[in-house]
Formats: C-alpha cells, structure tokens, sequence
C-alpha cells in the first residue's frame, strides 16, 4: 500500500501531541486504523529520532547529567527493583537506552575516577551483566528491551532486517536472471563506493517505484520507511556519489533508485 505525503504528515502531526512511549503507538494505532503497525511504528521512529535530535544537547549540559545522576541514586534508595531509570527517561521525554548511557557513564566516572571509553560502555550496554553493580545493571537491562528507536537491540534488529532485505533483492535478480555483482565483488576490484548491487547489464525499470523508462544501472536496499528527509539524507550521503560514479554515458543521466521497504524495527 501507497502512503500519500498528506497521510504521511497527518500521522506525523498526530505525534506531535503524544509522548514519545511506546504506549503511543496503541494510540496512532486507534487514530489509524487503517494503515498497519510496521507503518506507524516506521513513521513513530523517525518523526521519535528528529526529536531527540533536536533535543539532544540539554540532557547532556553538567547541570542536567548531575541532576539525572542524582535522581537515580534517590529512586535506587528509595526502591532499587523499581525502573527508576526508565521512568525518568519517560518523564523527561528522552531515548531510555540514551538515559541508561549517560549514567552508566557518570557512575563509572565516579568509581573509576577515569573517563570510561566509548567501547568500554558500548560493550556494558550490549551486556549489563558486565557493570559492576547490580542494581544499575538491571536498570541499565530495563532501559535496553524498553527502547524501540535505540539501543543495542534495536540497532541488532535493524541489521537483521537489512540483511534480510539484501538478500530478497538478491534472489529477485537472480529470479529474473539478471546478471549483477554484489558490495564484496564490488570492493575486491578496488570500489570506494558501493552500492549493494551493480547490475552488468542495464535494465529498464517499469514499476511503481522508479520514473517508468529509466535505465538502471545500480540498487541500494534501505530496508527502512522513506520519508522526505530521509530521501535527502540518502541523496546526499550515498546516492549522489554513486550517480557520479556509475551512471552510464546516455543522453539522459541514470537515475538513482532506491528500494525502499514500509518495515518497522
């Protein structure tokens, strides 16, 4: 199904009167009940990642992190099996993985009394079991499976997906007996740009998806929801580069196209 740029705007609109929860989603859900939950949840991930983007830098002053880091230390006090940490990531409206982060990072500043590095808590966040406390390892696990835009899990979830999209493009070309070389046949030959798959032998693309009679001369799979920023995002990180590069001496510039998947995370 086709979503429409109005309809687009309208769920996005819809967000911006409702906290960035999970329980937001049974909420776009009822609004729209006619698109499906991997739309919305696409939708909610992104319009839910502009946010924290815009909002990033004010929970990371000194004054808030020390503020942040004391509240925790307060509600462990008060009830340490409680999710103080994901409650107080909910309340001030930021990522609860990114909460989990800031005090992982200020508690081990604390007992180490040396600047943890950045491998060092990406590994703790993989695996709380690895923090030397339990009380904030369990608050550390809590934030992690409770986060559905960032974190470790989600980050796991979206490479499985994109894989999984890599390889349905894959045996769609060779289905239809198209002849193509892939990223790792791409960079034995020396590519320092590469899409997902180049195709040896041009093709014409009749679909929806791409201006009808244009050649095709390269894919990139973003098993992602593709809206109007993230289209520009793409354009000027990747596809342009690519167009550069590998568009073929025709009257007409081959045009990027990019397979994009309605697929939540």
């Amino acid at each position: 199904m086709i979503l429409t740029k109005a309809q687009y705007d309208e769920i996005a609109q819809c967000l911006v009167s409702v906290p960035p929860t999970r329980q937001s989603l049974r909420k776009l859900k009822q609004r729209f009940p006619s698109q499906s939950q991997a739309t919305l949840l696409s939708i909610f991930s992104q319009e839910y990642q502009k946010h924290i983007k815009r909002t990033h830098g004010k929970h990371h002053t000194l004054e808030a992190i020390e503020n942040y880091y004391q509240r925790y230390l307060n509600g462990v006090v008060k009830n340490g099996a409680a999710p103080v940490l994901l409650e107080l990531a909910n309340e001030v409206e930021y990522a609860p993985s990114l909460m989990a982060r800031i005090i992982l990072e200020r508690f081990l500043q604390e007992h180490d009394e040396t600047p943890p590095s950045k491998s060092v808590i990406n590994s703790m966040l993989r695996d709380p079991s690895q923090i030397p406390d339990g009380v904030l390892a369990n608050q550390v696990y809590q934030c992690i499976v409770n986060d559905c835009c960032y974190g470790p899990l989600v980050d796991c979830i979206k490479h499985a997906i994109g894989h999984e999209h890599e390889v349905l493009l894959r045996d769609l070309l060779l289905e239809k007996n198209l002849s193509f070389l892939d990223e790792d046949q791409l960079r034995a030959k020396g590519y320092d740009k590469t899409p997902d798959f180049i195709l040896q032998v041009p093709v014409v693309m009749l679909c929806p998806l791409a201006v009808e009679g244009h050649i095709i001369h390269w894919i990139e799979s973003k098993a992602s929801f593709g809206d109007e920023c993230s289209h520009h995002a793409y354009l000027h990180d990747q596809f342009w580069s690519y167009w550069n590069r590998l568009r073929l001496i025709e009257k007409e510039p081959v045009l990027p196209y990019k397979a994009s998947y309605i697929r939540g995370f």
